[in-house]
């Protein structure tokens, strides 16, 4: 089998769909998103996967017997909307979800004043709220 995957979410919205577009093989196919249910074909040219979480999602398509197996890897990216960085092991950084595997990428932490206080990756253990080792007070960044 062999499809396309079309992420119908914008990035940061907080709401995560994807399609899956571009169906091609012999006979009718399922798929499954992160290991969820499978869902069957039933003669649609498309799929839609709603509410999924963020981060890096398997998307994987098999004909109905089971047989020809082909998985995607797929980004929703987002972001928390907040983080207390107060060392109780919840929330205690912040970063961008669902680029873990951008490599390149980089992310950029402003104060208010345009400020830089931190430049980090995504695979990175992301920003503790401090700015030379000293904590930032609570705002907007």
């Amino acid at each position: 089998v062999e499809f396309d995957v079309n992420v119908l979410s914008a990035a940061f919205d907080g709401s995560h769909s994807l399609e899956i577009t571009n169906i091609q093989g012999n006979g009718e196919f399922e798929f499954s998103v992160d290991g969820g249910p499978w869902v069957a074909q039933d003669g649609q040219s498309s799929l839609i996967f709603s509410g999924l979480e963020a981060g890096e999602v398997e998307v994987s398509g098999r004909d109905l017997g089971g047989c020809a197996t082909e998985t995607k890897l797929v980004s929703l990216i987002d972001y928390p909307k907040f983080f207390t960085p107060n060392e109780d092991g919840f929330n205690d950084s912040w970063n961008i979800i669902g680029l873990a595997n951008q490599g390149n990428a980089k992310i950029y932490i402003f104060d208010r004043y345009g400020k830089l206080l931190k430049q980090l990756s995504p695979s990175s253990e992301g920003w503790d709220g401090t700015y030379n080792g000293k904590p930032m007070p609570s705002n907007d960044y």
